[in-house]
């Protein structure tokens, strides 16, 4: 018989582990930051294995504790899916939903989406990260993410929907144009100035001027600056140092007022596809699906749809 007071261990260790301290999980829990302490240490005990990593300023997790943290969290979403099955629909939407974002497109469009959301349903918790690298849903507990790139070919037990296409185009400052002029055709882009983004060994992008025999045209010009980051490129567009191809979704604040103006619209070109990807099993939950059907409303390849009104 497995009693209750190890299933308060693995809630107080999971609880730990989200908020990233004692006090904080004490405040949660409505118990003392000491009652805490006591009962990791217990769990510890229990398990043989050291769970947290203790300094005087962090806490962190250990590689035992981590693969626990995943185990337990997995079996607590299990549990939770078959208490929601018997609710159906009848009850407020409310609990953790953990989400990973691309870093730039996420902090810009997806997540003030998120915020939205919670201000309408302040039961919901999101637990949102960002990053782009490819996560892996099952193994990291993430129930939804929005992806740029990677596979089409999704596992069985993923679920996505396809929001489009990213949209490239050349554009550069209203000021770089006013002293260096817009670039005539496709040639004449040999003779401006290009703020690039960095490939690894150093070498910038090539430029991707449409689709030719089913492949996309490439054109490699010098980089006048390469820089490894979209939000360091955008800034340095912004300044005057040059045209970039940029994807629209980092663009249409500075489109709107001015301050970056489109070049040679006809050769824009696809980018990455975007997907919203989501684990089936959560897709049980109220709140993952209220969660998915904003995002899929509100965000579009271009960025958020609010944004642009």
């Amino acid at each position: 018989m497995y009693s209750s007071e190890r299933l308060k261990g693995v809630h107080m260790f999971v609880c730990v582990a989200d908020t990233g301290s004692f006090a904080a999980a004490a405040e949660r829990l409505n118990v003392t930051a000491s009652a805490v302490s006591k009962g990791i240490a217990r769990l510890e005990d229990r398990l043989q294995s050291r769970l947290f990593e203790r300094t005087t300023r962090s806490l962190s997790l250990t590689d035992a504790g981590t693969s626990f943290y995943q185990a337990c969290t997995r079996v607590m979403s299990e549990l939770e899916e078959a208490e929601q099955s018997l609710h159906g629909d009848s009850s407020e939407p409310a609990g953790i939903i953990r989400v990973d974002l691309p870093a730039w497109y996420g902090r810009m469009h997806a997540f003030p989406i998120i915020l939205k959301l919670v201000q309408a349903h302040p039961k919901i918790v999101p637990n949102v990260s960002f990053t782009d690298r490819i996560v892996d849903l099952v193994e990291d507990n993430i129930d939804i993410v929005v992806r740029i790139g990677g596979s089409e070919i999704w596992p069985d037990d993923l679920d996505h929907q396809f929001l489009g296409m990213e949209r490239m185009i050349f554009c550069a400052s209203a000021a770089y144009l006013q002293e260096h002029g817009a670039p005539l055709d496709e040639t004449d882009l040999q003779n401006h100035r290009f703020v690039l983004y960095g490939l690894p060994k150093g070498k910038g992008s090539p430029l991707f001027t449409g689709v030719q025999a089913g492949e996309r045209k490439r054109r490699v010009v010098a980089g006048n600056m390469i820089v490894g980051d979209g939000e360091s490129q955008v800034m340095a567009v912004l300044a005057g140092h040059g045209i970039a191809q940029l994807s629209t979704w980092m663009l249409q604040e500075h489109l709107q007022t001015g301050a970056l103006v489109e070049v040679l619209p006809h050769l824009a070109t696809e980018g990455l596809p975007v997907n919203l990807v989501w684990r089936k099993k959560r897709h049980k939950l109220r709140r993952v699906r209220i969660m998915l059907e904003m995002l899929a409303t509100l965000l579009t390849p271009d960025g958020r749809i609010e944004a642009r009104r």
